[in-house]
């Protein structure tokens, strides 16, 4: 049953296709395609941008810059008519998006496109201090506001440097990325004519909803294929609480094939959460045994580890859905304790993972001993508008309805500009992803509404523009 779940894992999966959010479904494998002609796979080229390293604090850094990476190509593009097509890079290395949204370039020979990927700042190889970049208090200025400012800017002088400053400008991104896309199109209106933000909890994240909404779909999933899989996930949760409550602390470490067996309430949580942050990835079928293999196809996919390490395979952060490992765990795990509100917690009651509270004062306590800082639960409702989205315009809000992240976003349409697209069987933004033969009817259909929006406003802001002159 492979399906859209979450996890970060992406130094240990080639599924991954983001570092949050990410993605397990057949069209992994898909050969390249044709568009109208022309080949859709371009070549882009790698650059780096010298970006602002504090665009909001004159006296903190002057005037200093780092070294921001894009990737850019013209293969489609009519030089200086063509609209500008930017995905506003989320968190992790920008050729992991570039490679997995073929949809924008297949759009963008359509169109005659210019096609951009901007690196978010403090992620892949964008970092503004180097190896000091997530040490306090240079860490600080990892923000949404810096990294919108960042995509803002870099926008401006690109158009001025490719002689592009009529060009239609269009962000697309994917989980956090949709999240920035949207937000670009409220904050920068001027620059942005209009945002595809594919599967972007911009409510959930702002603190809005139901703390248990995600475990509890990410249950629904699995009951939607058979009501005996969420059972036998349950059951296999239940036996590993008696094992530990017995101590039998040696079976457990062979079932699972562990490094050294647990000895303490502590290790058994830390199980469970690397468990959970499996399963929100893939499904099964059987207990204990079937435990063991999640952890197997998840963490081991190579087949290289001999056993598996519970404290180095997953680290608890400030993401109950799991930060991953490396610098850009770091860098999004500090994002979780400022801007990001990811207080998403399983009861065991209407989900079938162990009880696992992550409340507003376990994030503050724990941000406050990790970074020095005290989270703002309600900075982005404040910020970006929360549900108070109705006099925006210029917005596909795209959910597929088997992505547990689909019910933290926008699911029903605002205005005739804040449209919602729901795509039934859809996984974790498939509709940026290229075509493939196995597409389902859903998103076909989803991606000639999203193409058809866009090709009115970029046509909108064209008018807008000739008036303007």
């Amino acid at each position: 049953y492979l399906k859209q779940y979450n996890l970060k894992l992406s130094n240990l999966t080639p599924i991954c296709i983001d570092h949050h959010f990410c993605t397990s479904n057949i069209h992994l494998c898909s050969q390249p395609r044709h568009h109208h002609g022309f080949k859709t796979e371009p070549q882009f080229s790698e650059k780096y941008f010298p970006q602002t390293v504090d665009h909001f604090n004159f006296n903190s850094m002057g005037n200093g810059t780092f070294n921001q990476r894009y990737l850019i190509t013209e293969e489609f593009w009519i030089k200086g008519y063509g609209p500008i097509f930017f995905y506003t890079g989320n968190e992790g290395d920008i050729w992991d998006f570039a490679s997995n949204s073929g949809f924008i370039t297949e759009l963008a020979a359509q169109l005659r496109a210019l096609v951009i990927f901007a690196e978010h700042r403090y992620y892949g190889r964008s970092l503004p201090f180097d190896k000091d970049s997530f040490s306090i208090p240079q860490i600080g200025l990892l923000t949404v506001e810096q990294a919108l400012a960042d995509y803002a800017v870099m926008i401006r002088e690109l158009k001025q440097q490719l002689a592009a400053t009529d060009c239609p400008v269009i962000v697309f991104g994917g989980s956090y990325g949709g999240m920035l896309s949207a937000y670009m199109r409220l904050k920068y209106p001027n620059m942005v004519a209009g945002a595809l933000a594919a599967s972007a909890p911009v409510l959930s994240t702002a603190g809005l909803g139901d703390s248990g909404q995600f475990f509890r779909d990410v249950t629904a999933d699995f009951e939607s294929v058979a009501s005996e899989c969420r059972d036998a996930v349950r059951g296999g949760f239940h036996q590993l609480k008696e094992l530990a409550r017995h101590q039998d602390y040696s079976h457990i470490q062979s079932e699972f094939s562990l490094c050294k067996p647990p000895s303490s309430a502590q290790d058994i949580q830390q199980l469970n959460g690397l468990l959970r942050n499996a399963f929100t990835l893939m499904s099964a079928t059987n207990t204990l045994s079937v435990l063991f293999t999640l952890i197997r196809i998840v963490y081991n996919s190579t087949g290289l580890l001999p056993c598996f390490d519970l404290y180095s395979l997953y680290v608890k952060c400030a993401d109950p859905t799991g930060c991953g490992l490396g610098l850009d765990s770091l860098a999004w795990d500090y994002q979780a304790c400022t801007e990001i509100d990811l207080c998403y917690e399983s009861n065991n009651v209407t989900d079938m993972f162990p009880p696992m509270a992550f409340t507003e004062t376990d994030r503050q306590l724990y941000c406050a001993k990790r970074w020095g800082v005290v989270p703002r639960p309600n900075w982005l409702k404040t910020q970006f508008w929360g549900d108070a989205l109705s006099t925006a315009s210029n917005i596909i809000f795209s959910n597929g309805d088997l992505d547990p992240w689909a019910n933290g976003g926008v699911r029903k349409s605002l205005s005739s500009s804040l449209v919602a697209l729901n795509i039934s069987g859809g996984a974790h933004h498939l509709d940026l992803r290229g075509s493939n033969d196995a597409d389902p009817e859903s998103v076909l259909s989803a991606r000639k509404t999203e193409a058809e929006l866009i090709t009115q406003w970029v046509k909108m802001e064209r008018s807008r523009l000739q008036r303007s002159l």
